[in-house]
């Protein structure tokens, strides 16, 4: 995955203070939001549409690998529903359907962009954590 450039804003919001009183609001939205969004599937389209740009939906299959044709429409729609991707339907025979993310799907790739760099940064610690964990429950 690329790295993003990081979003001034949220940076700046990441370093206050955290709220004493969260709005009800917000916090649904954002559990909805991460109930929806933090899949494995939404976050291998992502990654696929922020590498890649612009993909055809047979180019997506490829590139995000092994999801089903069924799986891959029902993500897509929603990320659709969600404003996180752009769907092109052009009028030929058969149909061309194109896929891209919005600014809004790669405002939230970017977030994304920082769950891999730390998994890649902590590869190792986890592998060796998980090695404990399974050494510790054998007979």
């Amino acid at each position: 995955m690329r790295k993003a450039l990081a979003n001034p804003e949220i940076e700046t919001r990441r370093r206050s203070p955290v709220p004493t009183e969260t709005d009800p609001a917000i916090e649904a939205l954002v559990q909805d939001i991460i109930g929806k969004v933090a899949d494995k599937w939404t976050m291998l389209i992502l990654e696929a549409l922020q590498e890649h740009g612009t993909l055809r939906f047979t180019q997506l299959a490829k590139a995000v690998g092994r999801i089903s044709q069924k799986m891959l429409t029902q993500t897509v729609r929603q990320m659709e529903q969600d404003g996180l991707v752009h769907r092109t339907v052009h009028p030929v025979i058969p149909p061309h359907v194109d896929y891209t993310l919005t600014p809004l799907g790669e405002s939230l790739s970017a977030a994304f962009c920082g769950v891999w760099i730390w998994a890649e940064t902590h590869h190792a610690e986890i592998l060796r954590a998980r090695e404990t964990f399974a050494a510790a429950r054998r007979p």
